[in-house]
């Protein structure tokens, strides 16, 4: 896993065609903003876990 510091208005590039980018960031609390192609799929991190408990059983 690489872990990276970014502060609000930075991005990382993931590819050539993901952008993530931190938009606001206040009491520990981060906004991303992630710029993507439509055939990426985009989903949080508590409904992949709920998916995969899903699948696993």
């Amino acid at each position: 896993m690489l872990v990276l510091g970014r502060k609000p208005g930075e991005y990382v590039m993931i590819g050539q065609d993901v952008m993530v980018k931190v938009i606001k960031s206040e009491d520990g609390d981060l906004r991303l903003a992630i710029d993507a192609p439509r055939s990426v799929n985009i989903v949080r991190g508590e409904l992949w876990e709920s998916q995969r408990a899903r699948l696993s059983v």
